[in-house]
């Protein structure tokens, strides 16, 4: 039996609903945000994605702060009536912190894999990651441009785990990348609700 094609698929299930959850903006996204970097942990080091592996150690903290800042942000919300419930826009002051982070992150991510590991794509394995870091940050504050950091990591996934040799992983990055562009439209809507 080929565990990796069984839990390819699995971690493609979870990762549909937890999509479903996100573009609902549901606080129970980061429910899933805990099982879905499980599941997916062996596979991306079964790959060689070390990385994304290491990244799945992240995802479940950032998922616990997602979780308490959202509760945080939707009491508020209700308390003040707000449609949106919480959802906004990123500054430019925050926009040009974003930046500065990810190429930090890319710079030392891509020296350790290619310093320390036998990984054959340590340039797009440090990018996805460093904006991944940035993206879930991002999207425990309800920036609504958390979507399309996430758009850049999605679409550079979608090749990246088909060269992989995961394809039902590479096949969910491609429908996340065509739903970035969805949900981003999706919370910017939400944004001009009348509160």
């Amino acid at each position: 039996m080929d565990w990796t094609l069984l839990i390819d698929i699995a971690g493609t299930i979870i990762g549909l609903v937890y999509l479903w959850l996100e573009y609902r903006a549901s606080i129970w996204l980061w429910l899933f945000s805990v099982i879905m970097p499980i599941v997916n942990a062996w596979l991306y080091f079964s790959r060689g994605l070390y990385a994304d592996f290491g990244m799945e150690t992240y995802y479940v903290l950032a998922a616990i702060y997602g979780y308490l800042v959202w509760r945080s942000k939707g009491k508020k919300a209700v308390q003040e009536s707000d449609a949106s419930l919480g959802i906004r826009h990123i500054t430019w002051t925050v926009i040009l912190g974003i930046l500065g982070a990810i190429a930090i992150f890319w710079a030392l991510i891509y020296w350790f894999l290619s310093s320390f590991t036998d990984s054959t794509v340590p340039i797009l394995d440090s990018f996805t990651t460093a904006v991944s870091i940035v993206a879930m940050w991002a999207l425990a504050q309800k920036y609504v441009e958390q979507w399309l950091l996430w758009f850049a990591v999605d679409l550079v996934c979608t090749g990246l785990y088909v060269y992989k040799g995961i394809p039902f992983h590479g096949a969910l990055y491609g429908f996340y990348t065509i739903m970035a562009i969805i949900g981003y439209r999706k919370w910017h809507r939400m944004t001009q609700q009348p509160a």
